[in-house]
């Protein structure tokens, strides 16, 4: 009975030690209820609501072109003379920076600016000469004119006085003619007479005296009357050739007028030719000194030393406007481009200012600043399409120690989902939800209402 008791027993413990070890450890249950919420806590975290955004890199830049940095270029080429601003000095707009001194043969006359201008004074002289010697020829031309009217007058009324003697002679012929007959028919009677012995031979001797005189009268009528023709050709004539000569002297008249304006105007070429020129040369003497363009900092000097040559055109310096208003220049792809919307928000990072960003939950992040986008690029390099961001007024003042040309991160806020459904964007490349113009349209009508 005892063996049969201590067999038992002996059975029992056995079984025992055996349960032992079948069952879990007490680690590893533990390990599983870590591993289950742990894995629990992940399935409720992808239900958390989570901010779409687009990411981007940049840096700071000026929102309008007249407040980015620029090159201060020489407008003529020359010689270094003097620097008269160091690197980092804040300048005025018109302060002088550097002087050059004159490297064209052409210009480095001293005397050029009262040589030019002599020969201008004596050009224009020449012209005021010139012109008055064309107004003395026109009043020439206008005498020759006015000496061709009365000449003309003078040689008609001649020619009509020759042509009404002319007549007159013409008459004394016809009369004389008369007389003559007449002579000659006394003659013959008389004669008849002779010969029947009535007459005596003393009185036919004075009948043909009388008819010779006759004779003798009219052939001296015919030649006054024929000096009259000739003379009436003569007056013809001279009226004829008078018209010629006056024409003659006109036309040279008026050809050397023609000349003398034409050199008029040779000569007002040559005034207004070296007036630009002494007008150029007179402004070229401003540009030995550049000048700053306007207020800022002269950031870096392009060229050094004394006596250093630069070419027209040449950067010399560059200066930083002063108080410019600064913009984020970012950049995002094609594939988020219209997803962007003027108006819409960017938070930002700036390099240097600590920050604490979940891109997710912009309202647990730490460090970043409001901006707003205020230009979007119509065309895009290589895919990227550039954005510029300024200060949202309706959020904190970014730092004021800013500088042009620092890093920025920007992220523009879009819908919120869960954040399985991003996981899930993500992992297949999907855009973001887009969401139209409605956000962009109702804080531009938040800001106009603020405004009014």
């Amino acid at each position: 009975m005892a063996k049969i008791v201590e067999e038992t027993g002996y059975t029992d413990h056995i079984q025992s030690e055996a349960m032992k070890q079948v069952q879990t450890p007490r680690q590893g249950r533990i390990l599983t209820y870590w591993i289950g919420g742990i894995f629990l806590i992940i399935v409720l975290c992808l239900f958390l609501p989570w901010t779409q955004n687009i990411s981007s890199m940049g840096t700071l830049t000026a929102l309008t072109p007249q407040d980015r940095p620029q090159t201060i270029e020489a407008i003529i080429p020359g010689r270094i003379e003097q620097w008269y601003i160091m690197e980092g000095t804040f300048v005025n707009k018109g302060d002088t920076i550097a002087s050059l001194s004159e490297i064209k043969e052409k210009y480095m006359d001293p005397n050029l600016l009262t040589n030019l201008n002599e020969q201008l004074e004596a050009k224009q002289g020449s012209a005021v000469a010139t012109g008055a010697k064309a107004l003395a020829m026109q009043e020439q031309i206008k005498a020759l004119r006015e000496g061709l009217r009365f000449s003309l007058q003078k040689a008609r009324n001649k020619v009509e006085q020759t042509r009404l003697k002319m007549q007159s002679d013409s008459m004394d012929v016809v009369a004389q003619r008369t007389n003559l007959a007449i002579a000659e028919a006394q003659f013959t009677r008389q004669e008849n007479l002779y010969n029947q012995g009535l007459k005596s031979l003393t009185e036919l001797e004075a009948r043909r005296l009388k008819l010779q005189e006759a004779q003798a009268k009219l052939l001296s009528v015919i030649n006054k009357y024929d000096a009259s023709r000739a003379e009436l050709q003569n007056a013809r004539t001279e009226l004829n050739s008078l018209q010629a000569e006056y024409a003659d002297k006109i036309a040279k008249a008026e050809a050397e007028l023609s000349s003398t304006r034409s050199y008029i105007l040779g000569t007002q070429a040559e005034v207004a030719k070296l007036q630009s020129e002494y007008n150029s040369t007179q402004v070229r003497s401003r540009y030995y000194y550049v000048v700053a363009p306007q207020d800022g900092y002269l950031v870096r000097t392009l060229k050094a030393g004394i006596g250093e040559t630069v070419k027209e055109s040449e950067a010399l310096a560059t200066i930083m406007p002063h108080d410019p208003q600064l913009a984020a220049e970012l950049y995002v792809d094609a594939l988020d481009l219209p997803l962007i919307k003027p108006g819409d928000d960017i938070r930002l990072q700036f390099e240097g200012w600590p920050a604490l960003v979940f891109s997710g939950w912009p309202g647990a992040s730490f460090g970043t600043f409001g901006g707003t986008v205020a230009v979007i690029d119509n065309t895009g390099t290589n895919g990227q399409y550039r954005l510029l961001v300024v200060q949202d007024p309706e959020h904190e003042e970014w730092p004021g120690a800013l500088r042009v040309g620092s890093g920025v991160q920007g992220w523009a806020m879009l819908n919120t989902v869960p954040i399985w459904y991003e996981i899930w964007r993500q992992l297949n490349n999907f855009p973001a939800d887009y969401t139209g113009d409605a956000q962009a349209g109702e804080k531009q009508n938040k800001k106009t209402a603020k405004a009014k």
